[in-house]
């Protein structure tokens, strides 16, 4: 499973408005900047994060994004459902996708418990790392035990 650039770039993004959450709203195109994203892009990516609760916009010459809630209450899984959709490893876990390939269903796969327990271990991965984990990390910490993040 590789996730997209909309993924990726979501998240640095929304690590960027944590850095900046008591400041106010930060326009898309300091976040382009600094992140070194499209602001094309970030126009794309930040509808569907205001639509999931992730963010909230100001207009105006002062206005810009902002998180909608504490960085320690956005989790990374939260960030890239909103901009991916479910996080599968496999297309059968999708019922429309199901129909497309030649899978026998659950009833019959001898491996969909392989899928069912990725699914988990990512998910559980995604879900145990805050906004506020990624502000606080330091890059000369080494291992997830370092950085102070649940092992799964």
């Amino acid at each position: 499973m590789r996730l997209t650039a909309k993924g990726e770039y979501g998240v640095r993004a929304m690590v960027h408005l944590a850095f900046h959450y008591r400041d106010g709203p930060v326009p898309l195109k300091a976040i382009a900047k600094v992140e070194n994203i499209s602001f094309q892009y970030l126009e794309q990516i930040f509808p569907d994060l205001r639509r999931h609760g992730l963010v909230n916009s100001v207009r105006g010459p002062k206005g810009g994004y902002m998180l909608a809630r504490h960085p320690r209450d956005i989790r990374v899984g939260d960030i890239l459902r909103a901009l991916e959709g479910p996080i599968n490893p496999v297309s059968c876990f999708s019922e429309e996708r199901r129909e497309e390939r030649s899978c026998p269903g659950p009833e019959q796969c001898k491996t969909r418990f392989v899928w069912e327990i990725l699914r988990d271990r990512i998910n559980d991965v995604l879900d145990s790392i805050t906004l506020e984990d990624l502000v606080r990390w330091e890059p000369s910490q080494n291992t997830v035990k370092d950085k102070g993040f649940k092992e799964v």
